[in-house]
């Protein structure tokens, strides 16, 4: 070939060919990481806008324990002799504030102490508002303050807070008690999750 040959109009430059492979797969990359982060900031926002606060929150206000031996009286209801009985237990009284923060109403259906010993979780139901009263008359001496029971069949209105005291009993020893490793509490209302609280300041022991 010639020197003085004209190299041919239709052939490419291959460094020109590199360089602008190179310009368009930049391009792609950065409209790829755009793409990338907007979808990420909308399922964000849609995570976000679909969480709803909890129906009911609260609060333990305080917790009383009272260990104490107890012995039957040896006559049932009727006054007939029966087989005297006798056991440790623990009694722990709990003062509960409680809010219904949703729009609709809400319904009470159980509430259980529990508490974590060395031999596993044992749990307790509270006693209806009724036999909460009957503790202080069955002990007069009973060196927990009498305040207003929480009904257990309690209905929250929206946006309505409620406060109240109920009462477990653990067939316990005092040492086995002093030995637990936690203590929370459990409300479960009609259609919605359990509501868990843990008390925030020491148990008084009486």
């Amino acid at each position: 070939m010639s020197l003085l040959q004209k190299e041919s109009p239709d052939k490419v430059d291959d460094a020109a060919l590199g360089e602008s492979f190179t310009k368009g797969s930049s391009h792609v990359v950065w409209a790829t990481i755009a793409a990338t982060v907007l979808v990420t900031i909308a399922i964000s926002i849609y995570v976000i806008a679909g969480q709803k606060p909890p129906a009911v929150t609260g609060e333990i206000v305080a917790v009383w324990a009272h260990p104490q031996h107890t012995e039957t009286s040896g006559r049932d209801a009727n006054g007939a002799p029966m087989v005297k009985d006798s056991f440790d237990q623990v009694l722990v009284f709990a003062e509960v504030r409680l809010h219904n923060q949703s729009k609709i109403p809400l319904f009470l259906l159980n509430v259980l102490t529990n508490a974590d010993l060395e031999d596993g979780i044992h749990s307790s139901y509270a006693a209806s508002q009724s036999d909460y009263d009957r503790v202080f008359i069955a002990y007069p001496g009973m060196p927990v303050p009498h305040g207003p029971g929480l009904p257990i069949n309690l209905a929250l209105d929206p946006g309505q807070s409620v406060d109240g005291t109920f009462v477990s009993s653990f067939r316990l020893t005092r040492q086995q008690w002093d030995a637990r490793k936690k203590l929370n509490f459990t409300f479960s209302f009609r259609y919605q999750p359990s509501l868990v609280l843990t008390p925030q300041t020491a148990v008084i022991e009486q």
